[in-house]
């Protein structure tokens, strides 16, 4: 069964927590390149793989007992805010080499290789997996997941430079630590309490 709540925290999260980090400028540097739709249909496919393996990974999770992880998923909320507080900006744009052709192939397989490698064990990847055993609800979590992701490789990939000239990255980055902050923060109080 969905649940629009989980489906909704978790894409705010999400949304946030990857709107700073570099695959999105990767996005923005592929679609300025290529034809848009052919750079977000390979982003697309690699974002939806890494939320297969997350909430895999979640699933598993929920088989331990309920006051551990909700222990462990408070610990992984709190280490991620510290994260994205605490990380230096990375200046330096992922290095892809541009396909020679403009063919859809091409350019959605060099768009999905280099999300999947970027990405992998992400902390929005992370994320995913906790919110997956924080809420034993794989499904919304994952919508709510792979949308978030979708949503911040087409901006990246459309429009990335106009959002981050009225969007700070600080205020971003900021409001994705403190939104994990509280999430950290109902985890151990589960944990204590349940």
């Amino acid at each position: 069964m969905i649940s629009f709540t989980v489906m909704a925290i978790t894409f705010g999260v999400v949304f946030l927590a990857e709107l700073p980090d570099k695959t999105a400028l990767a996005g923005l540097m592929l679609g300025t390149r290529y034809r848009a739709s052919y750079v977000f249909a390979g982003v697309a496919a690699a974002f939806a793989v890494h939320v297969a393996l997350a909430i895999a990974a979640g699933s598993v999770l929920t088989l331990l007992p309920h006051r551990l992880v909700q222990g462990v998923v408070g610990a992984l909320f709190l280490a991620g805010a510290l994260v994205l507080l605490l990380r230096k900006s990375d200046d330096d744009e992922e290095s892809i080499k541009p396909p020679e052709d403009q063919s859809f192939w091409k350019v959605s397989g060099a768009g999905f290789m280099l999300i999947l490698v970027a990405e992998f064990g992400d902390l929005t990847q992370i994320m995913t997996a906790n919110l997956a055993a924080r809420y034993d609800n794989p499904l919304s979590v994952g919508l709510g997941a792979v949308l978030a992701l979708w949503a911040v490789a087409g901006l990246g990939i459309l429009g990335g430079r106009t959002l981050m000239k009225y969007v700070p990255l600080k205020l971003i980055t900021k409001i994705a630590a403190t939104l994990m902050m509280v999430l950290a923060g109902f985890s151990f109080y589960e944990a204590i309490t349940g």
